[in-house]
């Protein structure tokens, strides 16, 4: 005999264990200088390396090194350099976790690199933009001036030759007249012009103007190089003079045209107009662009860098800013030798001024207001905005980011605290947004946990007392083997909880007869558990003064209605087996069947039937129907015979498919399997169950006494 729980059967519920706070991981980031030098490889590398390098540069002092120390040298500078990378490295990560831990500098970063820094590239795209602009346009006004210029010249010298080509007698009238212009003379007072004859039977030279910008004595009239005399079209261009002493170069507009023809050439016509400073001042009158020092380079292949220094040059002693200052080039000759030459002018403006003059271009009015100027108003009120707005903006977008950061800050430190086991905390809701009602859920949630820890230890209390419970329950069962000759008993019991309703047991009555119970109180657990010990005291105390199965079945009865719940009611199988008379007596008041299988005939096992009804019913009447209808039935037992009492969870566990076990297959295993020992017996239909049964779970008691039959010593009663 043994009571055994079934393999697939739910243990109980696992008790919860309290898991020891693990100290937060070493932070490698925020070791000691002094550990992060002497206890790692790069430090010492960088001891060492620092150390040689010292050692190395005391001995270059005393003279030169050896070719192994400069090798050495270069390995430990090498080394040197690695190290120091490691370490700044290292910084790197450690100034970026620092600075990037919380979570309201992230925010801030993101809003700076998604908001300020694209505001200020835009800002500074601008700037460069008008920048750039600023200088294209005012080089661009003050080139179109001097070019305007050259082509007056020009203009002039190409009159005074055509009309010396036509009458070279009047060559004196013709310069004169074309020089003393009055239109011309107002504009250009230091405008000089000269004519050289082609041969000396030609007309004399002829010259008129200042000529201030020539101060070579030796050479007080221009002559005419080769290089120009052999192009048919002359020369109209910028032509440098040799500063005097420090000064800075004089740039010429000088115009050059053939009077005559190439074939019969009368002689030239030299037009100058020195860029003094009467004619700066005309170009900023015309351009508002006002030219600075001039700076004359050879035209060579290095030509960009040249004019970069030029430009440099140029600009030296002029204060230069980002508005208001630029360099031009253009080109020149030397006028000796055709050399190209390139002269670069430092040009000072106003942007101001430049916009003015390009907004004033566009003479369109709007009710009386000038375009331009209704454009300049508009842009300046659209910056004015646009700083507004962007102040405004982080201005709110600090604002936000704090508000949204302390709310994560809170939540932070009440995690800490619940991580620590302070459930109490509560977190305060100062605003009523997403981050507001997420603190309302946390308060919520630590609430939920503090009632969920209470509910556990209360359920862990009430599992301690089920389990003695149980243990009390399990003790309640017979212990030890059966001393009666002649049988071999053998029993199981499975709870399907902690506790169960079902109950069996077997006393001796005297020395040659066997009482066997087997009952199922209704329901499961605590209640059924205690109507079962109940049960038990009033079973043994009964067996001693009722010797027949349906007498003490009706006192029984009699005794628990007046003590059940009326919701509760107890069926039971009791059998008195007498084994020298080779008789089993026995009643059933609703409980399951009895299998009997006889050893000497072959008609196979027998379910038992005898009428009766259930126990403890509390209604008018149950005592006389429960008498009338309670039988007791007697059989005749011979060696080998097999009896088997089980209760309702046997027959009725299920499979995942809701199939039943059923009493047709529990009869075929005992008739297959009833040759068996009693306890190979209960194996084997504790394996045809578990099997049928599989993943499903059990929901009900599961108890069974098998009653094999070894020795009967006397004659046979008859039913």
């Amino acid at each position: 005999m043994d009571s055994r729980r079934l393999a697939d059967t739910p243990p109980p519920a696992r008790r919860r264990q309290a898991q020891p706070s693990l100290p937060p991981p070493a932070d490698d980031a925020s070791r000691s200088i002094r550990d992060l030098l002497l206890n790692s490889w790069p430090g010492r590398l960088f001891i060492i390396a620092a150390v040689f390098k010292l050692v190395i540069s005391l001995i270059r002092i005393a003279g030169d090194l050896p070719a192994f120390l400069r090798i050495l040298n270069t390995a430990a500078t090498i080394g040197l350099a690695f190290s120091v990378l490691f370490f700044l490295t290292r910084l790197v990560f450690l100034v970026q976790r620092r600075l990037l831990w919380r979570v309201r500098r992230k925010l801030i970063l993101s809003y700076i690199f998604m908001g300020v820094v694209p505001s200020l590239l835009i800002l500074a795209f601008f700037l460069l933009f008008s920048v750039f602009v600023s200088w294209s346009v005012s080089a661009f006004l003050f080139r179109d001036g001097f070019d305007e210029m050259q082509r007056n010249v020009q203009l002039l010298a190409e009159a005074a030759a055509i009309e010396i080509g036509r009458a070279p007698d009047a060559t004196v009238q013709t310069v004169q007249r074309v020089r003393g212009n009055g239109s011309e003379s107002l504009r250009f007072p230091t405008l000089s012009m000269v004519f050289v004859p082609a041969s000396p039977k030609g007309p004399p030279m002829v010259s008129r103007g200042p000529w201030e910008h020539l101060r070579d004595a030796m050479a007080p009239m221009p002559d005419v190089p080769d290089w120009v005399k052999t192009n048919p079209k002359g020369f109209t261009g910028t032509i440098a003079l040799e500063p005097v002493g420090s000064g800075e170069p004089e740039l010429i507009i000088r115009a050059v045209r053939l009077a005559g023809t190439p074939r019969a050439p009368v002689g030239w016509v030299i037009a100058d107009l020195p860029l003094d400073g009467g004619i700066l001042t005309r170009l900023y009158e015309m351009t508002g662009v006002k030219a600075g020092r001039v700076r004359m380079v050879r035209a060579d292949p290095d030509a960009a860098t040249a004019i970069a220094d030029a430009g440099r040059s140029a600009t030296t002693g002029n204060q230069l800013s980002v508005f208001g200052n630029t360099v031009t080039s253009f080109d020149s000759v030397d006028w000796g030798k055709g050399e190209p030459l390139r002269a670069t002018v430092a040009l000072t403006f106003r942007v101001s001024d430049l916009f003015r003059r390009l907004s004033d271009a566009q003479s369109m009015q709007l009710s009386g207001v000038n375009f331009g100027q209704a454009m300049r108003l508009v842009l300046a009120v659209v910056a004015v905005l646009f700083l507004i707005i962007e102040l405004v903006a982080l201005v709110m977008g600090l604002a936000l980011a704090r508000s949204i950061t302390s709310s994560v800050h809170e939540l932070f430190m009440g995690t800490e605290r619940v991580r620590q086991g302070d459930f109490t905390h509560r977190i305060n809701i100062s605003t009523k947004d997403q981050l507001g009602e997420l603190a309302g859920s946390f308060n919520q949630m630590t609430g939920s946990i503090e009632n969920l820890l209470q509910t556990a230890a209360e359920k862990k209390r009430m599992e301690e007392e089920l389990r003695i419970a149980r243990h009390i329950q399990m003790s309640l069962l017979p212990r030890g083997p059966l001393d009666m000759p002649g049988l071999a008993v053998t029993a199981l019991c499975v709870p399907a909880r902690e506790v169960g309703g079902d109950y069996y047991d077997f006393f001796p009555l005297g020395r040659e007869r066997l009482g066997l119970l087997i009952a199922d109180v209704a329901g499961k657990g605590t209640s059924a558990a205690l109507y079962m010990a109940e049960l038990k005291g009033l079973v043994l105390s009964l067996s001693q003064i009722y010797h027949s199965p349906r007498q003490l079945l009706i006192e029984a009865n009699r005794i628990l209605s007046e003590n059940l719940d009326s919701r509760s009611f107890i069926t039971m199988t009791y059998a008195v087996i007498d084994v020298p008379n080779g008789t089993m007596t026995y009643s059933r008041a609703g409980h399951t069947p009895l299998i009997y299988l006889p050893a000497n005939t072959n008609g196979g096992a027998q379910v038992l039937v005898p009428n009766g009804m259930v126990l403890g019913l509390r209604i008018d009447g149950a005592a006389e129907m429960f008498n009338n209808l309670l039988e007791e039935k007697q059989i005749s037992l011979e060696t080998g015979d097999v009896i088997v009492f089980y209760t309702d969870g046997i027959t009725e566990a299920m499979n995942p498919a809701s199939d039943l076990f059923g009493e047709a297959r529990l009869s075929r295993i005992v008739e297959e399997h009833g040759h068996l020992e009693s306890g190979e017996l209960r194996e084997r239909i504790l394996r045809e169950i578990e099997a049928f049964v599989g993943s499903a779970d059990q929901h009900d008691d599961m108890t069974m006494i098998l009653v094999k039959v070894t020795q009967v010593e006397s004659a046979r009663i008859a039913v």
